[in-house]
């Protein structure tokens, strides 16, 4: 059972639509003040964040969001220690989200940088 769910959780993240919602979370890991969080609370954050990323249909992205509070999963950056996040932190968390070669680009569908991230980029940072 271990190795099954081991394989699945592999498979899913990379090719299943997780793809974003673990770059999200990679990026969130450069900014310190997420370090005390759970692996699963920067998660939650970044399946959010991936519903509209990829449009999903709100039904569906309500639907996830009253999951998650129902849990007590976190459902805004202020629950991941970022209530007083600077842009140039939030930048930097894109950028890592963003990497060359991080599993952003395996999703369903195309997601870029110059769709999401902040207008004041300058372009030569945007791959």
């Amino acid at each position: 059972m271990v190795e099954v769910n081991t394989l699945l959780s592999g498979l899913g993240f990379e090719s299943g639509g997780l793809a974003a919602v673990h770059a999200i979370h990679n990026g969130l890991t450069v900014i310190e003040a997420t370090h005390s969080y759970y692996h699963g609370e920067k998660v939650a954050i970044g399946t959010l964040a991936s519903l509209f990323l990829t449009d999903k249909d709100p039904s569906v992205i309500d639907e996830v969001y009253s999951f998650c509070e129902s849990v007590g999963l976190p459902t805004t950056l202020e629950e991941i220690g970022l209530k007083k996040i600077q842009d140039e932190e939030l930048l930097k968390a894109g950028e890592k989200a963003w990497a060359p070669g991080e599993t952003i680009y395996n999703e369903s569908v195309p997601i870029t940088p110059k769709q999401y991230l902040w207008p004041k980029l300058n372009e030569e940072s945007l791959t």
